[in-house]
């Protein structure tokens, strides 16, 4: 079972030193994200996080990497890293997020170790529920908490990535509020052709939490706002 889960964004920006100008405004975000971590890292020291991208792949304690193909040499690890490792530079965005979030989570993250999976961004609805059950199966004593990685529409607006289309705001507040909710029902039925033609990131991670945690006991959105176009959420869930 999974009795905790954080949902967080996994822009670039969220790193300061990538930011750059965009730092103040997304600072409210940045917060967020990292109240949700030191909240997971409160929850247990092994995190299990999810994440989409093109390619399928899974990535152990002790993998390292860094920020450098976004433009700033900031390295991340895991956790259980040896400092002198080369870091890979081909590890995929949620990966980076999730070791940046594990060092935001102050002393607790020290302790943290995280095994990530990246599931394809094209997994069917019942595929990606079906690996969060699985997960949570094999999370047979309690001891792992769950990391999900999402981003919302990237058309929010006309200088958004995808440019404006109308339906995201109506697809991005129904996440919020199903997130807000603990409704993994609206989650898991996202559809994936209005998600792709919206630039969603985080259709896939956010229907492995449905199959994951299915009836949480309690939910709570941190953050949700959608700076350059793009939906960012941040929510905590307790089974």
């Amino acid at each position: 079972m999974i009795a905790t889960a954080a949902v967080v964004p996994h822009p670039p920006l969220l790193v300061a030193e990538l930011a750059g100008a965009a730092a103040r405004e997304t600072a409210a975000l940045r917060d967020a994200c990292r109240e949700a971590a030191a909240h997971l890292a409160a929850a247990g020291d092994h995190w299990i996080a999810v994440g989409a991208a093109p390619t399928a792949s899974r990535h152990p304690p002790g993998t390292c990497g860094t920020f450098a193909g976004f433009g700033v040499d900031v390295r991340v690890a895991l956790g259980g890293a040896d400092p002198a490792a080369e870091p890979d530079r081909e590890l995929p965005l949620p990966v980076l997020v999730a070791g940046w979030l594990r060092e935001q989570a102050g002393s607790a993250g020290d302790r943290v170790r995280i095994d990530a999976h990246v599931l394809p961004s094209g997994t069917a609805p019942q595929d990606a529920r079906r690996a969060g059950e699985e997960l949570a199966a094999s999370n047979g004593h309690g001891d792992a908490v769950l990391l999900v990685l999402a981003d919302g529409a990237a058309t929010h607006t006309p200088r958004a990535p995808g440019a404006l289309d109308e339906r995201a705001a109506g697809y991005d507040r129904a996440v919020a509020d199903a997130l807000a909710a603990g409704d993994a029902a609206v989650l898991a039925g996202l559809d994936p052709g209005l998600s792709d033609a919206l630039l969603v990131g985080g259709r896939v991670p956010w229907q492995v939490l449905a199959g994951a945690l299915p009836g949480p006991s309690s939910a709570r959105l941190v953050h949700s706002s959608a700076p350059y176009g793009v939906a960012y959420h941040v929510a905590l869930w307790e089974g």
